[in-house]
């Protein structure tokens, strides 16, 4: 157990092993954590009977700690809600915040004669009804542009009067002209249609569809019957306006119905929660939030602080609530579900992929505000899945290219912040290695590219990579232990080609393998395989890549340089008329050659004659 000061062993001495909440206070007195717990003793000895040496924020909280104070209550439920009742009231600073709590639009039904239905953001206590919050502005104006096409009601704010409206003391408006309301101010609805209407709204707000379709469908046919085939169709429209808005909330079997969905996922940062709430297979209620973690919360917790939240937030009293993984919660009369297979697991993989993408806009915008921010978390991946020391800022890939054996040539490509320096690029002629033998070529290049870097005093990168397997890297290798063990470096003394192996030793070396993206280390047979999706491995196949395209346009260049090269473009003092001449009247250099000096000399005259005719026959043949 670590040392704690005599006050902070009093209280743990005495805390009882009942469910309740814990605050912790700093030496100012402030509150800068609150928990709960099942068993408070046994969960408030745990933050001093461990050095939490993976967790060091939970260290620093441990160490700000100079009293506790702690409730007991009936259960966790009880628990529950006094925890986000305190984190909200004091908003401690190692606690998970909810970082966007902003109000929320609803859906009114208001209290009054001939309700109307609205959006508003705020809850005035006057008996009106709330449904919502709805997360998507969007959603709430398909919803009352749904409702106000298949019940035209009032949308004036007069203070409707039924004596007053006996009394003609109303005037129309404009929405009763255009046939959008049916004009309950002058007596042309009646208060118990109107109402009618209004229990109707009151079912598709609730997410009660189908009953609507039933009472709908009856209507329908009742008119038909009677032949008054315009009423008829006036439903008609009502009822496929109802059945469109169904189709696109539809989610899977109609059967789901009163169901709470929660996912979850996170990064070092932040958590992300994203819930649904189902009746009858539709969606009637989506909503993602994020929570800043100050401390290494336990995900289970801070699922459960969620879905806590959200309940709370939009009034759910739904029995079966879908999760990803069972939360540290349990509530009386909820049933957690944890699905394998069926409809239940396609509505949980929905919500987990609104979450991801909620994650990823985060991210994105965050990287658009902060470019650096990208490549660091790439970089930081990468150091991880290579088990690295140092953050590779700098990486340097290198590829051969040769066809046939002709030209062999290689390239370096250069990184830095995972972005290219082309500045820094390089190409390489091979000038020691005869063929094509790519292990020697590779051998050559490195140690031509890091002598100089070494002897110039010039930044080394912190990961090299070789476009091959096991041999190329072996190769790779064998250079680089060795560098400092040639002439190149005759003239320093041991000390110095001491400190500049030492600088070389630093450098990670990797080989990429082309057909299954094999990544090999030094020493070691066995290749490591990344995700497919893996952040680190899309930067390594994208510097290889461009290796391998800036090694092939040199290598091109080379050709094509080749290609158009003539022997007469090596004899001194011939011009280019003079070798177009020659070429139009003896076809080719090989002609040429075997010409007689007197017939070059009718070409090309005399003194220029004597030069090609001994260029040919003296030099050319030695």
């Amino acid at each position: 157990m670590m040392t704690v000061d005599k006050h902070i062993k009093e209280i743990l001495d005495r805390i009882p092993e009942k469910p309740g909440v814990y605050q912790y206070f700093n030496e100012e007195g402030v509150i800068i954590y609150v928990g709960k717990a099942k068993n408070l003793k046994r969960r408030v000895h745990s933050y001093f009977n461990k050095k939490h040496e993976d967790s060091p924020k939970t260290r620093i909280l441990v160490r700000k700690i100079r009293d506790i104070r702690y409730t007991v209550v009936e259960s966790e439920t009880d628990a529950l809600l006094l925890e986000n009742n305190l984190i909200k009231q004091y908003k401690p600073r190692y606690n998970i915040l909810l970082k966007d709590d902003k109000t929320y639009p609803s859906i009114c039904i208001k209290k009054e004669s001939f309700p109307r239905v609205f959006m508003t953001r705020k809850t005035v206590r006057d008996g009106s009804e709330y449904f919502g919050p709805y997360s998507s502005v969007p959603m709430v104006y398909t919803l009352l542009d749904l409702i106000k096409k298949i019940y035209p009601l009032r949308r004036c704010s007069l203070a409707m009067d039924e004596n007053m409206i006996k009394e003609k003391k109303y005037n129309v408006c404009l929405y009763y002209h255009l046939h959008q309301c049916q004009g309950p101010c002058i007596g042309e609805q009646s208060k118990e249609a109107y109402e009618k209407d209004i229990a109707q709204i009151r079912e598709i707000l609730k997410g009660n569809l189908k009953s609507i379709e039933s009472e709908l469908r009856e209507k329908i046919r009742a008119y038909a019957d009677k032949l008054e085939f315009e009423k008829a169709q006036e439903y008609k429209v009502k009822l496929e306006l109802i059945e469109g808005f169904r189709s696109k909330s539809y989610v899977v079997n109609s059967h789901l119905d009163r169901i709470d969905v929660y996912s979850y996922d996170e990064n070092d940062h932040a958590a992300y929660i994203n819930y649904l709430n189902i009746r009858q297979g539709c969606i009637i209620q989506a909503y993602t939030f994020e929570y800043r973690k100050h401390i290494e919360e336990e995900k289970e917790d801070i699922l459960a602080s969620g879905i806590f939240e959200m309940r709370k937030r939009f009034h759910s009293v739904n029995k079966s609530i879908i999760v990803p993984f069972p939360p540290n919660m349990q509530i009386d009369g909820i049933d957690f579900i944890v699905p394998k297979r069926g409809d239940a697991k396609k509505i949980l993989d929905l919500s987990e992929r609104n979450v991801r993408q909620y994650k990823l806009d985060i991210l994105k915008q965050q990287e658009k505000l902060n470019p650096d921010q990208r490549a660091s978390r790439i970089l930081q991946q990468l150091k991880t899945d290579l088990h690295m020391k140092e953050l590779p800022m700098h990486i340097e890939c290198f590829d051969n290219s040769n066809i046939q054996g002709t030209h062999p040539v290689a390239s370096c490509v250069v990184f830095k912040k995972a972005r290219p320096s082309k500045k820094d690029y390089r190409h390489f002629s091979i000038k020691t290695v005869i063929g094509a033998n790519d292990f020697a070529s590779m051998e050559e290049i490195l140690h031509r590219r890091y002598s100089r870097l070494l002897k110039e005093d010039q930044e080394l990168p912190q990961l090299v990579i070789v476009d091959g397997g096991k041999g190329q890297l072996s190769s790779a290798v064998k250079t680089m232990r060795n560098l400092t063990d040639n002439e190149d470096f005759k003239d320093y003394n041991t000390e110095e080609r001491k400190a500049f192996q030492e600088k070389i030793d630093k450098i990670q070396l990797i080989g990429i393998a082309k057909k299954l993206e094999e990544i090999y280390f030094p020493g070691d047979s066995i290749p490591l395989y990344l995700n497919k999706d893996s952040e680190s491995l899309k930067l390594i196949q994208q510097l290889r890549d461009e290796a391998h395209r800036f090694g092939i346009t040199f290598h091109r260049k080379l050709r094509s340089k080749s290609q158009i090269h003539s022997l007469l473009d090596d004899i001194k003092n011939i011009g280019p008329v003079t070798k177009k001449k020659l070429l139009s009247t003896f076809k080719s250099t090989q002609k040429i050659k075997e010409a007689s000096l007197e017939e070059i000399i009718q070409v090309a005259g005399k003194s220029r004659a004597n030069i090609i005719y001994k260029f040919f026959h003296t030099e050319n043949e030695s």
